[in-house]
């Protein structure tokens, strides 16, 4: 199989970026706008933050809308658009709990409504699905044929099964209506702009380590993730979004830890005097997580390129930061 070739600019490009005040889809933004491509970014803020908008918006390429996507979008009918990022999910288990129906909504009404702009604009379009469609997998690492262990009715359900509706809703566009479109599943990526009170394992060791406060662990902490730094996982997007494959692709880093791994990394590389506190593992918590990549490998020349403890260092940096 021969390897994509990445555009060396985008400039005269327009793209469009649902979610576009998040953790990664700013960085996303920045990525394209540093290629030259005009960005149309939407959010409604309901875990977006406006300053990665303000940050956005010193670019001139960069322009706005604040809307639930799932309600209504901008009029695009005097846009020319060539590519669309569906990336306006909220992901946290927080937000599990929180905003369980929103979450819903954006994977299914907004998926469609991004679908159909595609469809009418004859864009190229991306939907950013998720490790968590895989459930507690009975097969490790995972690969993009497993089709999952998801309890459908569990409190991850939220997100696990609007992620594989959006899935389909993206492969019945492209079976039926031709609409050229592409799939990344998401595996755990952290790095600085994340939220620090976002209740993924890397904002919460690190800030609970910055602060010398016991590392809550939840299980016996012998669950595995692999983290991802957010620069490796927006190349990895790009080769997706370039490739020829409208089937799924694993996006991701392979590097696989325990929990309690991560916490002793991170108490060591911060210098905390934190200890690791066990707290009752939460249902349906994955106990495997690793992605293969082996599809991904086989189209392009992506290896992640950050380290765990170089990220670390740069998102404790950024945590540092905040008021």
């Amino acid at each position: 199989m021969s390897k994509i070739k990445l555009p060396s600019t985008l400039e005269g490009k327009t793209i469009l970026v649902a979610g576009a005040a998040g953790f990664v889809p700013g960085h996303l933004c920045e990525f394209y706008l540093g290629l030259g491509a005009k960005i149309i970014g939407l959010d409604n803020f309901i875990t977006g933050s406006r300053s990665t908008v303000e940050l956005l918006s010193k670019n001139k390429n960069f322009e706005f809308h604040e809307c639930n996507i799932f309600e209504r979008l901008p009029d695009f009918s005097k846009n020319k658009i060539d590519f669309i990022f569906s990336l306006a999910s909220p992901a946290s288990p927080i937000d599990f709990d929180q905003i369980p129906v929103e979450i819903m909504r954006v994977n299914s009404e907004g998926t469609l409504k991004l679908l159909e702009v595609a469809r009418a604009k004859g864009a190229r379009f991306l939907e950013a699905s998720t490790s968590e469609v895989y459930g507690d997998p009975e097969i490790h690492p995972q690969v993009e044929t497993y089709q999952g262990n998801v309890n459908p009715i569990g409190p991850r359900s939220c997100y696990d099964e609007s992620k594989r509706f959006a899935e389909a809703m993206t492969m019945s566009f492209h079976r039926h209506y031709k609409v050229d479109t592409r799939i990344v599943r998401i595996f755990n990526t952290y790095g600085p702009r994340m939220r620090p009170n976002d209740g993924r394992v890397i904002p919460n060791f690190i800030t609970q380590a910055l602060k010398n406060q016991d590392i809550t662990v939840y299980g016996d902490g012998q669950q595995t993730r692999s983290f991802c730094y957010v620069s490796d996982l927006v190349q990895a997007i790009h080769n997706v979004m370039f490739c020829d494959d409208p089937t799924p692709f694993n996006v991701g880093n392979p590097d696989e830890y325990t929990v309690k791994q991560a916490a002793e990394t991170i108490i060591k590389y911060l210098g905390a005097k934190s200890k690791i506190a066990y707290r009752p593992i939460m249902q349906d918590d994955p106990r495997k997580r690793r992605p293969d990549l082996t599809k991904l490998q086989k189209i392009s020349d992506y290896r992640p390129k950050v380290t765990f403890e170089e990220g670390i260092k740069r998102t404790a940096e950024h945590f540092k930061g905040l008021k």
